[in-house]
């Protein structure tokens, strides 16, 4: 039985920390890799000879093929499973030298997006600083944007901005398979309730709307009747289909730095037509007082019997039970 083997590389200064060894005619093929499947992005490969695999080799996933053949300059790789079973190794070339990248259908069409996204500064902001939630897996790093990162735990929201020690913006970033499955468990009308309550939030999609209908594991009728009721119950919080990845941590960088210029310009505007008009945070019904921290809310869960992790971040159902029993009605 032919059998896609991956190791841990015993290397342990070696920036792939992994170990990929496929089947071929003329004996096998074995790379150095950063992943252990091309689920977000391409991996970057490096072939290296089959003396590198290790005797005592620490095998952290087996899976069997049910093809695995080269077709010109690439190779194909179909696993005998349900999901996540279809990839590729492309051989060409980076920056005039060899290399080798795994990809799978999803990640091929994320790198190729025919576009040039801009490199101007948004809202001519230079060096916008961008709250980054702490338990945000894979986050954007705004590295082609003129933007800086700080992890913080935030409360709701992916991507945030902060003015004047208040949150006044957030996005939450989507994949299409984690908004269909947050949609479909609830998860995503408690996560679209609590941005809600900032004066700008948004979800961002990483794919097209088209997408919607062609899911086969959900009925499409469900998913879009779910995202138009949530647009209608919360019609402040915008939710964008950007594509790819790339076009979504673009829309991202743009929106927050748009809610950075609003949040500077809207204030200032409204105090000189009156002086006893609301602020802006009164105005869109935002807390005036600064949002509580997770150590804080989980206290008052405790004392009020929900039941609560000593750590980690918080379930939505606190956050809106706290907000229902704290923010002004």
């Amino acid at each position: 039985m032919a059998e896609m083997v991956i190791a841990l590389n015993p290397d342990e200064d070696s920036r792939l920390p992994y170990l990929l060894r496929l089947p071929q005619p003329g004996g096998d093929l074995l790379f150095r890799t950063s992943g252990t499947w091309p689920r977000v992005k391409a991996l970057y490969c490096h072939p290296v000879s089959l003396d590198e695999w290790p005797a005592d080799a620490e095998i952290i996933e087996r899976a069997e093929l049910r093809s695995c053949q080269r077709r010109g300059g690439a190779i194909d790789v179909i696993l005998q499973r349900a999901r996540e079973n279809r990839s590729q190794l492309v051989f060409t070339t980076a920056r005039g030298r060899d290399a080798v990248f795994w990809q799978a259908p999803r990640t091929r069409k994320q790198a190729r997006p025919n576009v040039r996204t801009p490199t101007a500064r948004a809202q001519g902001i230079e060096g916008l600083q961008i709250l980054v939630d702490s338990h945000e897996r894979y986050a954007y790093r705004f590295g082609t944007q003129q933007a800086s990162t700080v992890a913080r735990a935030l409360p709701c929201g992916d991507y945030g901005l902060e003015v004047d020690g208040q949150l006044v913006a957030s996005v939450e970033r989507k994949s299409l398979a984690d908004l269909v499955s947050s949609l479909t468990n609830g998860k995503l009308r408690y996560q679209v309730a609590d941005l809600a309550a900032l004066p700008r939030a948004a979800v961002v999609v990483e794919d097209r709307y088209s997408q919607v209908f062609k899911l086969d594991y959900v009925r499409p009728a469900v998913v879009a009747d779910g995202l138009a009721e949530l647009q209608i119950r919360w019609p402040n919080v915008a939710i964008v289909f950007c594509e790819t990845r790339q076009l979504a941590e673009e829309w991202t960088y743009r929106f927050l730095a748009a809610a950075h210029t609003w949040a500077a310009a809207e204030d200032a505007a409204l105090q000189r037509i009156s002086p006893t008009m609301l602020t802006v945070a009164d105005r869109d019904q935002a807390a005036a007082a600064p949002e509580p921290n997770t150590a804080e809310v989980r206290a008052w869960a405790r004392t009020a019997g929900l039941a609560v992790p000593d750590r980690g971040k918080l379930r939505p159902d606190i956050w809106q039970a706290w907000h229902a029993a704290n923010d002004p009605q």
